[in-house]
């Protein structure tokens, strides 16, 4: 796999609705649901992680990505395209996002949707560390 194969996996799930712990592409997926769906798309090994709440807390997302076995942490300085990113508003993180070079592809709620933007330099702030599929060539 490679992160070509990442980002066009999280580019088909585009427009996809929002929905608190959606799984379906095309259907409704959140953040979380967009990563798990990507992992399913490339043949990774993920474990979902259901019945979190809508802004987790005390390091839950973090905790739940490093147990992933498909998945190893890097720097947030480090990332590189097909990375998942993990992202703090305020307080613990609690977004995911897939980076896709100069954008990042993500379910987000404020959009109502599965949308693709500009890693702006306030959203490249945001950014706590990344996780890289492992086997990536």
């Amino acid at each position: 796999m490679n992160a070509d194969e990442i980002i066009a996996a999280a580019r088909a799930c585009l427009g996809t609705p929002f929905l608190h712990q959606g799984r379906i592409p095309g259907v409704a997926l959140d953040c979380a649901g967009l990563v798990v769906a990507v992992a399913q798309a490339i043949g990774a090994d993920y474990v979902d992680r259901t019945g979190y709440s809508r802004s987790p807390s005390h390091g839950q997302l973090q905790c739940a990505l490093d147990e992933q076995p498909c998945l190893e942490r890097v720097a947030a300085m480090d990332r590189q395209p097909g990375d998942v990113l993990l992202i703090r508003f305020a307080g613990d993180p609690q977004h995911l996002a897939i980076l896709a070079g100069e954008t990042i592809i993500h379910s987000y709620a404020s959009v109502g949707r599965v949308c693709e933007h500009r890693l702006s330099s306030v959203w490249a702030a945001r950014i706590v560390c990344a996780y890289r599929f492992k086997g990536l060539v």
